[in-house]
């Protein structure tokens, strides 16, 4: 099997809630995601996807994956797409860095080998632990009271890990975290999650005024010594996202005691390959994860299902159905939340058949 031909498409994703913000008055409405297709000469297609939670959040942008891919296309026309080992080794080489931009075309790889097999890529990541993947609910930035109430209406979904947009103002983040605290229930998990927007002595204000709450909190500045600074000023449970870019910065975060549990996002470590490499590490180290990705519609939302489903659930703390908080279907098959769980594909590859008439026509298609 040779890769023939790579067509690249553009999706815009409508939040179903119109807004999305979080730290600093960031904010999202539409997502700008980049489907990646690998046709073969067997007539097989793998499909992948990737979307970056907009410009400045990571250093990744919907263009910029388009861009890189085209990059990458000519070193990898005519390779096998199956052999995902190599096919990752000359995308390193071929393009220094940005992990993002490569984790579409691995997706579609572990999709080619998941048809080519008769496998589900949960299968072939290891088999399903359990019967079903529990989800977390992110929880818009806004005043406490509305963050409170939107807490209450995703509880009627099924969510019980709810994880609240601070990284703001401090006294306004203690007030919306005192309030989501109030109308939780028995089982449910808090997250104060502040996406690097405090400074320590903001972090260190807001830690003290809610240290007698059974609260997580995550990644609450922008550099890795910073939050260190934090996870050892308190007891509570400490969550780092941003800085986890790899296995070595996995290991070095373990060796420091830096957190109790990772975000492990899909795109932000180069794909399903690489986010397998340090599952399988943290599953030995005994570190809980949330199996993620930075955003995304359908076909990522699939590829999270596989890759979570895949984790043991005693270090499996939650997962996230993307394709739930946006109005446009890119794919169907994929897994649809059903109270507050979702279950990976049994069948082959990643279980989903594009939906063309979102995709449109390509926006570029490298051949030989």
């Amino acid at each position: 099997m040779k890769i023939s031909a790579i067509r690249v498409y553009q999706v815009d994703l409508p939040l179903v809630e119109s807004r999305y913000s979080w730290s600093g008055g960031k904010f999202v409405e539409v997502f700008d995601s980049t489907i990646v297709e690998l046709l073969t000469n067997d007539e097989y297609s793998g499909y992948g996807e990737v979307c970056p939670l907009g410009p400045f959040y990571l250093p990744a942008y919907g263009s910029g994956a388009r861009a890189g891919i085209g990059e990458l296309a000519p070193a990898l026309i005519g390779q096998d797409p199956t052999a995902i080992g190599p096919i990752n080794q000359r995308m390193d080489k071929t393009l220094l860095g940005h992990p993002y931009v490569k984790s579409a075309i691995d997706m579609a790889c572990w999709d080619l080998l998941g048809k080519t097999s008769g496998k589900s890529v949960c299968q072939l990541m290891g088999g399903k632990f359990g019967e079903s993947v529990a989800l977390y609910r992110a929880i818009s930035q806004r005043p406490a009271g509305e963050m409170a109430e939107n807490i209450a209406a995703h509880r009627e979904d099924g969510y019980t890990k709810f994880q609240l947009k601070v990284g703001g103002d401090p006294s306004d983040d203690v007030e919306r975290i005192k309030t989501a605290a109030d109308v939780l229930t028995a089982g449910d998990v808090l997250i104060a999650d502040a996406n690097t927007g405090w400074r320590v002595d903001d972090a260190i204000r807001v830690i003290n005024a809610v240290r007698d709450l059974d609260v997580y909190i995550e990644q609450p500045c922008r550099s890795y010594e910073h939050c260190l600074t934090i996870r050892r000023r308190t007891s509570l449970p400490f969550i780092l996202d941003e800085n986890i870019t790899g296995i070595e910065s996995l290991i070095r975060a373990h060796g420091d005691g830096a957190m109790d549990v990772i975000n492990l996002k899909i795109s932000k470590v180069g794909g399903l390959s690489k986010a397998r490499q340090i599952r399988d590490l943290c599953v030995a180290l005994d570190i809980p994860m949330t199996i993620e990705d930075s955003w995304g519609g359908d076909i990522i939302t699939a590829a999270i299902a596989h890759l979570a489903h895949s984790t043991p659930e005693s270090l499996r703390f939650s997962a996230t159905d993307f394709n739930s908080y946006v109005s446009v279907q890119n794919a169907t098959g994929a897994p649809q939340r059903v109270a507050g769980q979702m279950v990976a594909s049994d069948n082959s590859g990643l279980g989903i058949a594009p939906n063309m008439e979102a995709l449109g026509k390509p926006v570029a298609e490298y051949t030989a």
